[in-house]
Parts: structure tokens; sequence; C-alpha cells
């Protein structure tokens, strides 16, 4: 999660990212001074594993699962992404872009850099670009979503800056996949399962989380976290086997929904001979 952007306490220390790689075996986090990982083996305490402190200012930067390939940007180079072997301490490769860099998303196919109208995809053996999405709707906040499935290697952007129309599209064989309408709202947080088939997605009003098929786009879940009032919802994640989504926002509380269809109840055997006689 960038927090170089907002207000308030993040604005106020030195914490300018924050994310899980891919798996949630470790944590990353840049800082003024440069970034760091932590192992997550233990809940109780953070173990730190790396620390880096020749790039300053860093507000993204994200790991490929257990590896020592890292992704990198700074507010000092905000159009420039910067690729490294963070063991050996090597860049491997670095790039260039039109515009600031917003956001950055890694599988073990694809390297996904998103600007606020563009997105790129990069092949993450040699860091070609492969396809560039362009003219996409004004995307401010870098939103966007990358399966880490291998054989449903989907990337998710929204499709409007007006309403929640979310936009996906297949990364492997380079071709728009579909198009889910899945909010009146303009979206404010997407996430897919494990296994790239569900897509999670919230809107700026933060009341209905939905739960879609991918890359069919059938509504497959519904849960409503309020309705009193509306509120910002800043990341959706699934549980690792997919049967829970958690939906965290400005709010202090943190909601988990089980993933679960509701079974049919029986049909009750009728007490009365009128009742015997209306099932025909």
């Amino acid at each position: 999660m960038n927090l170089a952007s907002q207000s308030g306490e993040a604005g106020c220390c030195q914490l300018l990212f924050a994310n899980f790689n891919q798996d949630n075996t470790s944590l990353a986090v840049g800082s003024k001074s440069g970034y760091k990982f932590f192992s997550l083996s233990s809940i109780e305490k953070l173990e730190q594993i790396y620390e880096c402190t020749d790039t300053e200012d860093v507000c993204i930067v994200e790991r490929l699962f257990s590896s020592s390939l890292v992704a990198i940007v700074s507010l000092k180079a905000p159009r420039k992404l910067k690729v490294c072997h963070f063991k050996k301490g090597t860049e491997i490769c670095n790039y260039s872009y039109s515009n600031t860099i917003l956001a950055v998303k890694l599988n073990r196919q694809r390297l996904i850099v998103c600007l606020e109208e563009s997105l790129y995809i990069h092949n993450i053996r040699d860091m070609k670009v492969l396809h560039t999405i362009r003219e996409t709707p004004p995307n401010p906040s870098g939103l966007c979503a990358l399966s880490i499935s291998n054989d449903n290697c989907y990337l998710a952007y929204p499709g409007s800056a007006t309403i929640g129309e979310v936009q996906v599209f297949d990364t492997i064989n380079l071709r728009a996949a579909n198009m889910i309408p899945a909010h009146d709202s303009p979206l404010a947080a997407l996430a897919f399962d494990g296994s790239g088939t569900k897509l999670a997605t919230a809107s700026e009003k933060g009341t209905v989380i939905r739960v879609f098929s991918i890359p069919e786009g059938q509504k497959l879940f519904e849960f409503r976290r309020g309705v009193k009032r509306c509120v910002s919802i800043c990341s959706l994640a699934f549980s690792i086997e997919g049967l829970f989504l958690s939906a965290s926002s400005n709010t202090e509380t943190v909601h988990i929904f089980k993933l679960e269809t509701q079974k049919e109840k029986p049909q009750e055997e009728p007490t009365t001979w009128s009742g015997y006689f209306g099932r025909f």
C-alpha cells in the first residue's frame, strides 16, 4: 500500500509504503531512509531479514514471492522503476515511464506498472514490455490487482472513473477477458484469490463488497459492511484457501466474511389435508 500521498499520521512519519509479498511470507516496508523486509514466520514478533539504505524515499517496494527479485520506486525519481537482486546488491535493469508510477504488481509470469492513464505489462523473465494498455480512465490511486496464479494470470483495473466497472485482462494471451459492472460508484479496492478464479471488489461508498467469478464475471457473493455511513475501504484480501475475505478501512474495524453458499432449506411436509392438495 502506497502511503506517500496520504495525509494524517502516515504523512508525518517515515513510513511511505507497506505490503505483503504474494504468498504472505514476508512484509516489505518502504521509508524515507530506504526499505526493509520482515519474515512473517511468527505473528508474535516481526523478524527483520533485510535492510537497504542505498535508496531513499522508497514509495514502492515489491518482492517476488520469497525470491531475491525486488521492484523499487523512489519519490526522488517517481517515473523510474528499478529491478534489483537485493541479496547480491545488484541492479538487474531499470525503466523510465512518461508519468509517475503509482503501483507495481508481480507474479511469476508478469510485472505490471500502473500509471494514472496507462498500464505496462512486462515479461518477468527478461523484463521486456509485452503490451501497453493506453488511455485507461483516470486512475490517480493506481488501483489494480494481478492474480498470482500461473494458470489464471489476470489483471483487473477500473474501467471507468465515474462508476464501478472492472476491466479484466488476460496477461498471458494479451487480450481483454471481460468487463464487470461491479458497482454504481467508482472502485476503491480490488483483490484476486490465490487461484485467480475469484475477484473481490469494493466501491468508494464502502457499504457493499462483491465477489465475482473470473473470467466469467458472474456474481458469487455479496456482503454488506454496513449502511450507517460510508467508509473508505483501503484493502481486500482472501485467505490462502479462499474461504474467507477480509476488508479494512479508515475505521478501526476489520471485517472478515465467510464465502459459503447458503443451502436451500428442505421443504416442510404439510400438516393438513388441504396442504397436501395444495401441492398438486
